[in-house]
């Protein structure tokens, strides 16, 4: 039941993989009535900071939540390796049966995930208990916001089936863009230019990449009138320079990908207002939050993809 995750999968194990883990995170559900978006937003973060930390070992199952072996086992555990739930219990380790076969092993996907459901329960079912216990196990006040966010992407959904992209312009617009990710840039000072300018007319749709939240929006110095929206991979999405929002576009918006979220402008460098310095163009930039910092990465890979993409769909 837990494909090896090492490889490139196709469309259909990954289609497979979502069954696993939605009769999993039900399963879990029934339980220990924890819904099953919580179980599914924890897992998905987790997963993403396996697969973004050399410090962790990549997921092999379905299930993506890692205990190191103090932390299952308990810290004083003479056996590091210990799979009984009554001396793991004994040690103060947190693993526990999840299937009922009297073993407790970590790398078992319902043990792993009945090990954090039971957890939460043991604060409480509702919505603020669920958050005390995510903020008493991680320690850090945006690895709960990323969670909520993924949460509340998958309750309004009510899938695991979310990875489709979208290029952040119309497709027939007329724009143009190349690799300047790294490049030099001297307004405000110098710095590294973290992001690809997307060249465009003024007024020109400006679309969401993904499916996700908006998590900021308004003025920046430099970046002029801009959004950032939050994915399901933890990775941050970064649009600068707009010319204006869309109408009604709040912060903790459930977004998708291809919704409008404002148009390409040219606004930044002074004071809430600026614009014209430079030509029109959307500034894309991406950011990747690894449980502990957040960096950005070279964007153009993934537009080229994405713009591929839409255009054969279309």
């Amino acid at each position: 039941m837990s494909p090896n995750m090492t490889h490139a999968i196709t469309g259909e194990e990954q289609a497979k993989l979502y069954q696993i883990r939605m009769e999993l995170y039900t399963k879990m559900e029934a339980l220990t009535q924890i819904p099953w978006y919580y179980l599914a937003a924890v897992d998905q973060y987790e997963r993403n900071l396996r697969f973004s930390r050399k410090d962790l070992p990549k997921p092999e199952g379905a299930i993506g939540i890692y205990y190191p072996k103090e932390v299952w086992s308990g810290p004083i555990n003479p056996n590091s390796e210990d799979t009984n739930p009554v001396t793991i219990g004994v040690f103060g380790g947190m693993g526990q049966d999840g299937n009922g076969d009297g073993v407790a092993n970590r790398l078992d996907d319902e043990d792993v995930l009945y090990t954090m459901a039971n957890y939460i329960q043991s604060y409480g079912s509702d919505h603020h208990n669920v958050k005390i216990a995510l903020w008493d196990y991680y320690q850090r006040d945006k690895t709960v916001a990323l969670i909520m966010g993924h949460m509340k992407v998958f309750k309004h959904f009510g899938r695991l089936e979310l990875d489709q992209h979208a290029f952040p312009v119309p497709i027939r617009s007329n724009h143009s863009y190349k690799n300047t990710w790294g490049d030099r840039r001297g307004w405000g000072g110098l710095r590294m230019h973290e992001g690809t300018d997307i060249f465009a007319n003024y007024g020109v749709p400006v679309r969401s990449t993904c499916y996700g939240i908006i998590e900021v929006k308004g003025w920046n110095r430099f970046g002029g009138w801009r959004v950032g929206i939050r994915d399901l991979n933890n990775t941050y999405h970064y649009f600068a320079h707009l010319n204006g929002f869309a109408k009604d576009l709040t912060v903790g918006q459930i977004v998708e990908p291809g919704m409008i979220i404002g148009s390409v402008g040219s606004s930044g460098y002074g004071p809430p207002g600026t614009a014209g310095k430079f030509p029109p163009h959307l500034h894309y930039g991406m950011y990747k939050d690894n449980g502990y910092t957040e960096w950005s990465f070279d964007p153009f890979p993934h537009l080229r993809a994405w713009e591929r993409q839409e255009r054969n769909r279309k």
